[in-house]
């Protein structure tokens, strides 16, 4: 019996080191994690959409078409997918935060390199080693969630993450478009270089350390079984798809709409145009939402749900008038912020046993479509106008919307019962 007492004593003890070794909702640690990886997303991505308000500057300025000013995004987040495979590969073996750590760092100097050697193949350059360095949290970030956060708070950790990588990429669109109304782009650039140097400093401070993290060696062959995991996995597969879709058509409508209200009838500014980010707000709050949305009606829904209303925000930014553009671009973002969020969260969990190359694959779709649709709805836009986009993003959201009811959940007789 006092054996007994001693193996259910042990077992209690063993349950709560296992409870313990995660970060939980509530804990000084999990804030102290939720901000750092704030803060990272904000850095990252305020570095990598800086320059799209700049598009029609950076044509002026290069000579160049609007196609073409659209490389030094498609550039970046093409090198950011690329990236994205191998990072995550490497912090199996290095560790979660010295790999972010080293990128924040190196995006920051970047962004300072691309601001005082204004050359149209330089700069590309620094956009492509940009993309590749910005891969360190991105692909690393969702996995440090994985592994250092208690499972029912994930969720809420990836959506808060994801509000960071939204207020970067609206404060990076923000802070570019209002500054070169009164600076040139290479003294916006070094501002916000200059602020992600000191949030690489910061983060390196306050993130706390990996408890539950195994290095691996890198091995070709465990790379290869990971990878087979992952796209032998039919749902895994739509959900890549899903990510390619969501982010192409995400990043066509920011790259375009800027011509578009430069020219009559709105002939906004480009501080207006920049201030039109704030619709980046609503992404903000969609994304944690969405987890609570996920546990109620079903992850399913809620993506089907999402796609639904990107659409319905696309038709509203047809009509030629300033408000309904707002809140058509307000519904569209929302949007797409909270089926992201359902998306990426959908991914940790369902490629639970190599969850770092199934982050790394689904963000490799995700900035894929950033780059190859961002890039061709410039051809588009050339040639169609703001109608013919439309039409086109349209039609690549409808197919996002078909393809999504493969993952609708199979209920059973017994249920129908």
């Amino acid at each position: 019996q006092g054996r007994r007492i001693l193996e259910q004593v042990s077992g209690a003890d063993m349950s709560s080191n296992l409870s313990s070794s995660h970060i939980e909702y509530g804990s000084s640690a999990f804030k102290a994690v939720l901000f750092s990886l704030f803060l990272a997303g904000f850095a990252i991505f305020s570095s990598l959409y800086c320059v799209q308000p700049m598009m029609p500057i950076l044509a002026d300025y290069f000579h160049i078409s609007p196609t073409q000013s659209s490389f030094p995004l498609s550039f970046s987040t093409i090198a950011l997918a690329v990236g994205l495979i191998f990072t995550g590969l490497i912090s199996d073996r290095f560790g979660r935060k010295p790999i972010m750590v080293w990128s924040l760092f190196s995006v920051s100097v970047l962004l300072l390199l691309s601001a005082v050697l204004p050359v149209w193949s330089v700069f590309l350059a620094t956009r492509i080693l940009i993309g590749l360095t910005v891969s360190g949290v991105a692909a690393v970030a969702m996995t440090y969630i994985g592994e250092e956060v208690a499972a029912k708070d994930i969720g809420l950790a990836m959506g808060l993450y994801i509000s960071g990588t939204a207020i970067g990429g609206m404060s990076g669109r923000l802070i570019a478009g209002v500054l070169v109304d009164f600076i040139s782009w290479q003294s916006a650039t070094l501002i916000i270089g200059l602020i992600n140097l000191c949030i690489a400093t910061i983060f390196y401070f306050l993130l706390p350390k990996s408890r539950n993290f195994q290095a691996y060696p890198i091995k070709l062959s465990r790379f290869l079984t990971a990878f087979q995991h992952n796209l032998s996995d039919p749902k895994l597969r739509i959900l890549f798809l899903q990510g390619f879709i969501l982010m192409g058509c995400f990043v066509s409508v920011f790259n375009y709409l800027s011509y578009r209200l430069i020219l009559s009838p709105f002939e906004l500014s480009h501080v207006w145009i920049g201030v039109i980010s704030i619709t980046y707000l609503a992404g903000i709050y969609s994304s944690p939402r969405a987890a609570a949305w996920s546990q109620k009606f079903g992850r399913f829904q809620v993506l089907v749900a999402m796609l639904a209303s990107m659409l319905l925000g696309l038709v509203l930014m047809l009509v030629n008038s300033l408000v309904l553009i707002f809140i058509g671009l307000l519904i569209f973002t929302f949007a797409f912020f909270a089926a992201h969020s359902t998306a990426s969260s959908w991914v940790s969990v369902q490629s639970l046993q190599y969850r770092a190359v199934g982050s790394s694959l689904y963000l490799f779709c995700y900035y894929l479509g950033s780059s190859v649709l961002g890039s061709f709805s410039g051809l588009v836009w050339e040639k169609a106008g703001w109608l013919g986009l439309s039409v086109f993003i349209g039609i690549i959201l409808v197919i996002g919307l078909l393809v999504a009811q493969q993952l609708k959940p199979k209920i059973s007789k017994l249920e129908i019962k």
